[in-house]
């Protein structure tokens, strides 16, 4: 198993470097949160794995949080309990100790996808859900234009939905889920309609695949679209999308429940 950064990040991103200000601009979306809880329901118990900042864990479940970075655990609201400080790899959780199990935007920054998954089949005796990308779209967004290997990262990173879906076995559904013309969650497609967030580098420190670019290449991406938007450039490929009331992209919702 991977070791765990100086503020115990156990993933492939250190969050004690890029974590600051991440609820500023990782604020959970309304709309996908419904299609997490919908996935969710008739559950009353959730352990909400690789939880960060306690993104998606909806009031409607008594929700067990698990993150293993300080940086990320310290931003949680105080009105969430704290989170337990474990990995995905290694459930502190007897069998079955919970309704359902979630995971939202850190599969891929596991060291151990199978031992994730097979952990969260473990402790949860009904539905597993997983929202995540496919990386098989990722790179048909339009930013792949701009920052190639930020993009190239993430279709690295993200595993394959089928992976994902054959690990958890039982009865799967892989689930498109449209992102948002104001989606308030500021992965990279949540900008599709507003390419002037990326240049804001904070916005960029929040989607932790530009932290696998150097800070020199990230620059020079960034400048790039600056210059097509002053242009216009930008506007004349993909200004359509601004009138967009969602984009779908790569963003699905996985959700395996045991066979009967």
């Amino acid at each position: 198993m991977r070791e765990r950064s100086g503020d115990g990040s156990a993933g492939d991103a250190d969050y004690g470097a890029i974590g600051s200000g991440y609820t500023e601009y990782r604020r959970p979306d309304a709309r996908i949160a419904a299609a997490v809880a919908a996935a969710l329901g008739g559950c009353r118990t959730v352990v909400n794995v690789g939880a960060g900042a306690g993104a998606y864990e909806s009031g409607s479940f008594r929700v067990t949080a698990v993150e293993p970075s300080a940086a990320m655990r310290a931003q949680r609201p105080a009105a969430l309990p704290p989170a337990v400080d474990a990995v995905a790899e290694d459930l502190p959780f007897a069998d079955d100790a919970f309704d359902g199990a979630m995971t939202t935007f850190s599969a891929h920054q596991w060291s151990d996808l199978a031992g994730g998954l097979r952990e969260m089949r473990r402790v949860a005796r009904g539905p597993v859900v997983v929202l995540t990308c496919d990386p098989a779209l990722v790179r048909d967004f339009w930013l792949y234009e701009y920052a190639p290997l930020v993009l190239d990262a993430e279709a690295r990173r993200y595993p394959g939905v089928a992976e994902i879906t054959d690990l958890l076995g039982g009865r799967a559904s892989v689930t498109p889920v449209p992102v948002p013309a104001d989606c308030t969650d500021g992965f990279n497609e949540a900008y599709f309609a507003r390419p002037e967030r990326i240049l804001d580098p904070g916005a960029r420190r929040a989607c932790s695949a530009w932290s696998f670019v150097a800070p020199e290449v990230r620059q020079r991406y960034a400048d790039h679209l600056r210059r097509d938007l002053a242009s216009g450039a930008w506007d004349e490929r993909h200004g359509a999308l601004r009138d967009r009331p969602a984009y779908h992209g790569s963003l699905v919702l996985v959700r395996a429940v045991p066979a009967p």
